[in-house]
């Protein structure tokens, strides 16, 4: 009965379907036209705003643009294109600049002739910054004169009005994004610059100037490269040196689709692949990618063949063969792209596909072909590559054997907890056998397991997964862990959903946390990211006065310690490690859930941790010896 008066009572008809106009819907469903409504859908809005400005100079209307980050919270961006039309349109019988800045799909990308390319197709960019601000100021200048409207929250506040005369030309939108709508107003800077910097690589003889007016003294940051797609590669590549001389590089236009390929081999053996579509950076990449990695793997295999490095008999190079250390950026220009959703994470167009593959097939074979020092390094290289994964995979079948990830093989060292439930199990990997013995006896022994590692752990940044896995303490981890590693990794075999890292706290110490923490980066970025990763934080201290006994974590803590104690009378204990310590002690301050400091492991900005492992870990001296001059005078604590 109650069913029945519930279907009765719910009315659906006419009325009860809501239509929302002008830019309703974008208020009421935000992320549908941002992503989200955290720090990246409010950077979004300065994307949207900036990539119109970048349009105008693709088209060759524009060649400065600025960004300012203002001190009240506002953002404003001006270009010298051609300004935003302000006449009436014959349709909306409104000023063009605002329908341009009320109507969803309204703007110049639409009009046959208007843009070649454009990165703002959807058309909804300036639309729905204007709905997603409390206040927006659009200021334009063209045919002598000087225009101005404002809006807030979408809703224009007067006409657009003349203002006075002008000999320049341009746009300058100065928008305040509403607090009611994201979480937290707050701009990034370096991702900023990151995003304006790439503009300006993408976009030849643009200059770009960011001000900073947040800061004491305001802040100036300038962007201009002749080079394109080569400019961008030098510094994706850094203090990298290429294994061979000269850099690839190839722009065609090909079936009307402007391709421009920059890439080069290093001797690492991690991918960096950024990929654009008219300006705007397609971090899931999508057909151009895919284009230029068939275009590698056919053309490398090709030329192999033809010149002997490949045998008959042999198979040829994957795709993971010959992407090995590569660096690689992509860009096209295309009419109409058919980008994945409004934030235009993937590209969708099945001719980009062929038209990069085309353009990248045609210039690699030249390139080869005329630079045959560096085309043998190249294949060496892809080559080297292909005998590291075959000894891989032999090594993977060795070590990682059915059974060892299903509980029956695990080491003999490790002592495990008796829950079977990974979502309240625990494990301590700790350094030693002296802290392990302690660890061992002060644990929980229901939840909590506890791995010792003997010394320092292999440097996986130095060394490929074969010969990582004939280290010992690195396959007892993986044996522990129970996911097993590389393509055969599954997170739903973890048997812990708590990894814990509790090292020393000396210069070993943080050198085997690093090591540590190197091997999940690169072999476990899962767990990183599902957030199972942590490290511990033992105390520094044991303070003691009488019968009162603190235990400090640093040394600023510690004078307070000591100033509350009085200083006559008071015994302080320093732990140089975890085995000085007794299990009573060990369990009170360091594995106890009720008392206990874990640090989260997380990694924001997966690139720049990238290439900080690089720096710090890798094999080459020179950046890691310019990291610690260019740091040195800002080191807080350092064993001696």
């Amino acid at each position: 009965m109650a069913e029945k008066i519930k279907k009765e009572q719910a009315s659906y008809s006419a009325k009860d379907i809501q239509v929302l106009e002008g830019l309703e819907p974008v208020r009421k469903r935000p992320g549908m036209y941002i992503g989200s409504t955290g720090p990246d859908g409010l950077h979004h809005l300065v994307w949207e705003i900036v990539n119109n400005s970048i349009d105008e100079a693709m088209a060759g209307y524009a060649t400065h643009v600025t960004v300012e980050l203002m001190k009240d919270g506002g953002v404003s961006i001006t270009d010298n294109g051609r300004g935003i039309p302000v006449d009436i349109h014959p349709k909306t019988k409104k000023s063009a600049l605002e329908t341009a800045l009320i109507t969803l799909h309204a703007g110049g990308k639409f009009a046959e002739g208007s843009y070649k390319v454009s990165g703002g197709l959807h058309g909804v960019g300036v639309s729905v910054v204007n709905a997603l601000s409390t206040k927006l100021k659009a200021e334009v200048w063209r045919d002598g004169g000087s225009y101005v409207q404002e809006y807030k929250i979408g809703v224009p506040q007067y006409n657009v009005k003349k203002v006075g005369s002008s000999g320049k030309t341009g746009t300058r939108i100065t928008f305040y994004a509403d607090p009611a709508i994201f979480n937290k107003i707050e701009y990034d800077l370096k991702k900023i610059l990151d995003y304006l910097r790439n503009q300006a690589y993408l976009t030849k003889s643009i200059r770009i100037d960011v001000v900073d007016a947040r800061t004491e003294p305001e802040s100036y940051y300038s962007f201009y490269f002749e080079g394109g797609l080569l400019s961008l590669l030098a510094h994706l590549l850094g203090e990298r040196q290429p294994v061979h001389g000269n850099l690839f590089y190839a722009q065609k236009e090909i079936d009307g689709i402007d391709v421009e390929v920059a890439l080069a081999y290093t001797g690492d053996n991690e991918v960096e692949e950024l990929s654009f579509a008219n300006n705007i950076y397609t971090p899931d990449g999508g057909t151009h990618l895919t284009g230029l990695r068939s275009a590698l793997t056919r053309t490398l295999n090709d030329y192999a063949r033809r010149e002997g490095y490949l045998k008959e008999a042999e198979e040829n190079l994957t795709g993971d063969d010959v992407r090995e250390g590569l660096v690689a950026a992509v860009s096209i220009k295309i009419r109409e792209p058919q980008f994945e959703g409004q934030t235009k994470a993937r590209l969708g167009n099945t001719e980009a596909r062929a038209a990069v593959e085309s353009a990248v097939s045609e210039s690699l074979k030249e390139f080869l072909e005329r630079y045959g020092a560096d085309a043998r390094k190249i294949i060496e290289k892809n080559i080297l590559a292909a005998k590291a994964r075959k000894a891989a995979k032999a090594a993977k079948e060795t070590v990682l054997r059915k059974g060892a990830f299903e509980g029956l093989t695990l080491p003999g060292k490790l002592a495990d907890c008796s829950s079977r439930r990974a979502d309240e199990s625990e494990l301590f990997i700790v350094e030693g056998d002296s802290a392990g013995g302690s660890c061992k006896q002060g644990r929980d022994r229901r939840t909590q397991a506890v791995l010792p590692l003997k010394g320092k752990i292999l440097n996986v940044e130095k060394a490929r997964i074969d010969k990582m896995l004939l280290n010992k303490e690195i396959r007892s981890l993986v044996v522990a862990l129970g996911t097993a590693i590389s393509d055969q990794f599954d997170i739903e075999k973890l048997r812990y959903h708590k990894i814990v890292l509790m090292t020393d706290a000396d210069v070993d110490g943080a050198h085997i946390r690093t090591l540590l923490l190197t091997l999940f980066y690169r072999y476990f970025p899962q767990i990183v990211n599902g957030g199972f990763l942590y490290i511990a934080q033992p105390p520094l201290f044991r303070v003691q006065k009488g019968k009162e006994v603190q235990y400090v974590f640093n040394e600023e803590k510690l004078q307070e310690v000591l100033k509350s104690f009085g200083k006559e009378s008071v015994n302080i204990q320093r732990y140089k490690g975890l085995g000085e310590m007794n299990p009573e002690q060990l369990w009170e301050t360091t594995l106890n859930p009720a008392n206990r400091v874990l640090k989260q492991v997380n990694v924001e900005d997966a690139v720049q941790a990238d290439k900080m492992f690089d720096i710090l870990m890798g094999e080459a001296v020179e950046p890691r010896k310019n990291f610690i001059q260019a740091h040195a005078a800002s080191v807080k604590n350092l064993d001696v």
